[in-house]
C-alpha cells in the first residue's frame, strides 16, 4: 500500500515539475514578444501539427484559469500571474517532496520490521 502511495506521490511530483517548466517557458516566450513589430511563431494544432501565425505587437495574452475558463491580460499582468502560479507550484513541490520522504522512511521502517520478524521466525523454528 505504501509503495502504491509512493508511486502516486512521484507521479504528482513529476506533474508539478512539468507545470513549473511550462510556466517558465511561457514567461520567456511572453517576454520575447517584440513590442514594436510583428513576429512569427508556430501554433500547435495537436498530434505534432503546427500552423504559422503572426503575433501582433501589444496584443493581450489569454491565460487558461482551468475548468474551461480563460482570461485576457496584458503581457506584464500575464507574467505576474504566471510567476505567482510558479510560487504556488514550488510550495506544492516542497510539500510533495516532504510527503515522499515521509513515505520512504515509513516504507524502510516497515521493511526492517518485516526482516526482523522473518529472522525471529527462523530462529524459533530451529
Amino acid at each position: 500500500m505504501l509503495e502504491t502511495y509512493l508511486n502516486d506521490i512521484i507521479a504528482k511530483e513529476s506533474n508539478i515539475v512539468n507545470i513549473l517548466r511550462e510556466a517558465s517557458s511561457a514567461i520567456q516566450s511572453i517576454k520575447s514578444i517584440n513590442e514594436n513589430s510583428e513576429s512569427e511563431t508556430l501554433i500547435p494544432m495537436g498530434i505534432g501539427a503546427f500552423v504559422k501565425a503572426k503575433i501582433l505587437p501589444n496584443e493581450k495574452v489569454v491565460l487558461n484559469l482551468g475548468a474551461g475558463a480563460a482570461i485576457e491580460k496584458d503581457k506584464a499582468s500575464a507574467i505576474n500571474y504566471l510567476e505567482s502560479r510558479i510560487k504556488e507550484m514550488e510550495v506544492a513541490l516542497k510539500e510533495t517532496n516532504a510527503k515522499k520522504q515521509q513515505v520512504v522512511a515509513n516504507l524502510e521502517q516497515g521493511k526492517q520490521e518485516m526482516n526482523h520478524l522473518v529472522q525471529e521466525g527462523h530462529t524459533k523454528k530451529q
